[in-house]
């Protein structure tokens, strides 16, 4: 892998990964840019005991501009882009609109209960392709392999940034999902705090080591749900794809790698190679349900970078809110505001229709 690294006319870094070594990367950008907005405030709620990001200035992000006016394609004779070059492998960049950065503010008090401090850290945009009408699905082996390089380069680097405490991959698929951009793209937050859902999911696995033996509650999820095979959809043999049991969405897939690794730096590259296969067939699967490309938020859990790194366990979550043909799963009272989830499909049958699909 060839890694280049230069900057956008405001200063925003972009990286390129490439697999040949001679890809040109010497394009400048020269756009006549805004100076970049300062970091996000973050405002503290007793009640929940989370934190909440208020950032402004996303209010006027690019909202899905045509084909011919993306900001995620390649530059070209008469179009400049966020990507200068005019091609590109995968390319990482620091988001315009970011939620999170180090170019910090003032940041006054609002009063109440709620603590005000800087949201510092750094939002990233991955672009899986140059090619604007592609899909992740359709990525061959050998660039889904880059694009895993590229999200663990970035791991490392962003959880070795002061002031961040976990580090999140990240794509979203659809406008039903609420993207802005539709060239195929992912994102990376490196956030100031530990998630809420982690600090669920690490919480529970403290209480389940305590009460049996010292073991992962992660791998001991894996293993039961490989024993039962019923809402296994896909396996290899370093990988396992399944639906859980008490999945929240209608159609909800965790991948799981079957070594436990606290994050995606520390896959091997046998590991990364037989990732790529798996994951793009239950892609294919899932756009093969309705015949309809699924609106999907495909999500990587990882280790917070300083604490509880032994308990955590890497793995994916992707999941759709498509429940039925012309039919979406709307987050109404019970999920919203309680957030008490009711699933319209069963995980099992869940399985069985993209078992149906899988390599079709």
């Amino acid at each position: 892998m060839k890694r280049t690294i230069t900057h956008l006319a405001d200063g925003r870094e972009l990286i390129y990964f490439d697999r040949r070594d001679d890809a040109d990367r010497s394009a400048i950008d020269r756009r006549p840019l805004d100076p970049r907005p300062v970091a996000s405030e973050l405002r503290y709620d007793p009640l929940t005991e989370e934190w909440i990001a208020v950032a402004g200035h996303r209010q006027t992000r690019t909202f899905l501009p045509p084909a011919d006016a993306c900001p995620l394609c390649p530059s070209s004779g008469t179009r400049a882009s966020e990507i200068p070059a005019h091609d590109y492998d995968v390319v990482v960049f620091e988001n315009r609109f970011p939620s999170f950065s180090g170019n910090f503010g003032a940041y006054e008090d609002v009063g109440g209960l709620s603590e005000v401090r800087p949201g510092v850290g750094r939002c990233e945009v991955m672009c899986f392709t140059s090619d604007h009408s592609s899909s992740f699905s359709r990525l061959s082996p050998s660039r889904v392999e880059l694009v895993m390089e590229a999200w663990a380069d970035r791991t490392a680097e962003l959880s070795a940034l002061e002031g961040v405490e976990q580090v999140f991959c990240f794509e979203n698929r659809g406008e039903e999902i609420g993207i802005t951009l539709t060239h195929p793209h992912g994102q990376i937050y490196a956030y100031p705090y530990v998630t809420p859902r982690t600090k669920l999911q690490l919480g529970a696995a403290s209480r389940y080591a305590a009460g049996h033996g010292g073991a992962n509650l992660f791998a001991d999820v894996l293993a039961a749900e490989r024993a039962a095979g019923t809402r296994v959809v896909a396996a290899n043999e370093l990988w396992t794809a399944f639906v859980p049991a008490a999945a929240r969405w209608p159609f909800e897939v965790h991948v799981y790698p079957h070594r436990r690794t606290p994050d995606l730096a520390a896959l091997s590259e046998q590991e990364r190679a037989a990732f790529a296969p798996l994951y793009t067939s239950v892609l294919r699967a899932l756009d093969g349900l309705f015949d309809v490309a699924m609106p999907y938020v495909s999500a990587w859990h990882q280790a917070p970078v300083r604490r509880d790194r032994e308990l955590a366990y890497l793995h994916l979550e992707l999941f759709s809110i498509r429940r039925a043909p012309g039919k979406l799963k709307f987050l109404a009272g019970s999920e919203s505001a309680m957030g008490a989830f009711v699933n319209d499909v069963s995980p099992e049958e869940a399985a069985r229709m993209l078992r149906s699909q899988v390599d079709h």
